[in-house]
């Protein structure tokens, strides 16, 4: 199928452009958030190809995937079809509910021209999808070329923008984890987070939009992972992070709970429990090697890309089938 998609998580496309379709990814002169061609920092194959929005309507398309509300008016634009009537449609939701939860209504809510797909069990549940047919295809990764060593003495964060998101990404919980262990935060938008925690260099290091295969060598490198969102989708980093082999440290709150069994690392909701566990982790290399292990074996059979792949087979066969 010619499958059209804009980039918009660089995580989540990468997994999803592994597929054996052809991948239209719509790109424009200033590369702005509406035309960001094929990653530069993900590596992509070949079949993701880069379509402008005046190609877009010569070109045959035969699925679109949806994943703001606003590109359904770009896309029946730039096609000259509107998706849902004229050709199949899939929205895609990748987070969780903001505003009045429990009881925020979902922008693609009581329709009956597309298919709402969201990426966590929470997030379905969490949303209000009135009437819309729903479905859930849980995360895969492709995986990570390197595995966990841990020999810094350190801790690995990775999470964008967390000077702008604060408590939504615990920004405000990490100077505690800064006194057991030097923290590292990796992840865009991470540069001025030192000054606004207050911390100096030698307790919390930031690297600010690094290649993916370079963060993954790096973080690998630490001794455990800290995952302190209060309210957010399942990250895909924490899911790389355990196929690295990394023990988990985090916040038991979203879709974290299901995702991440007792085995592989300590969840809670008592920041306390947290901070000693990840001393804990810190200064005892084989237990943290235990629980990395684990880890790595869970999300290698739950998370992985073959899976994820196959459930996103079936999703697109069945909508455009249908439309047929």
């Amino acid at each position: 199928m010619n499958v059209l998609l804009w980039h918009v998580h660089g995580s989540w496309t990468t997994s999803f452009v592994h597929g054996r379709h052809r991948y239209l990814v719509p790109v424009t002169p200033d590369r702005g958030p509406y035309g960001l061609g094929r990653a530069r920092t993900y590596e992509w194959p070949e079949n993701a190809v880069e379509v402008t929005p005046e190609e877009l309507g010569r070109t045959d398309v035969d699925l679109v995937i949806l994943q703001r509300p606003e590109e359904l008016e770009l896309a029946e634009r730039w096609l000259g079809r509107r998706p849902g009537r004229d050709l199949p449609a899939i929205y895609v939701e990748h987070n969780t509910p903001k505003g009045d939860v429990p009881d925020t209504r979902h922008p693609m809510a009581d329709r009956d021209d597309l298919l709402l797909t969201h990426v966590t069990h929470f997030n379905e549940l969490f949303w209000d999808n009135g009437g819309t047919r729903t479905a859930v295809v849980e995360h895969g990764i492709v995986p990570p070329k390197v595995e966990w060593t841990g020999e810094l003495f350190r801790l690995a964060v990775v999470t964008n923008e967390p000077v702008r998101r604060g408590r939504v990404t615990g920004t405000d919980l990490m100077p505690r984890f800064a006194a057991v262990a030097p923290l590292d935060v990796f992840g865009m938008g991470v540069a001025g987070l030192p000054d606004r925690l207050g911390l100096p260099a030698d307790r919390l290091a930031v690297h600010d939009d690094l290649p993916q295969e370079r963060m993954h060598g790096e973080v690998a490198r630490r001794r455990a992972y800290l995952h302190l969102c209060r309210w957010t989708s399942l990250g895909l980093s924490l899911i790389e992070a355990m196929t690295i082999g990394m023990p988990v440290v985090a916040l038991a709150t979203t879709e974290a709970v299901d995702a991440v069994p007792p085995d592989a690392g300590v969840l809670s909701t008592r920041v306390d429990t947290l901070v000693e566990a990840a001393r804990w982790l810190a200064e005892d290399r084989d237990a943290a090697y235990r629980l990395g292990a684990r880890a790595r074996e869970v999300t290698k059979e739950r998370f992985g890309l073959d899976r994820f792949l196959a459930d996103w087979d079936r999703i697109m066969e069945e909508e455009t089938c249908a439309s047929r």
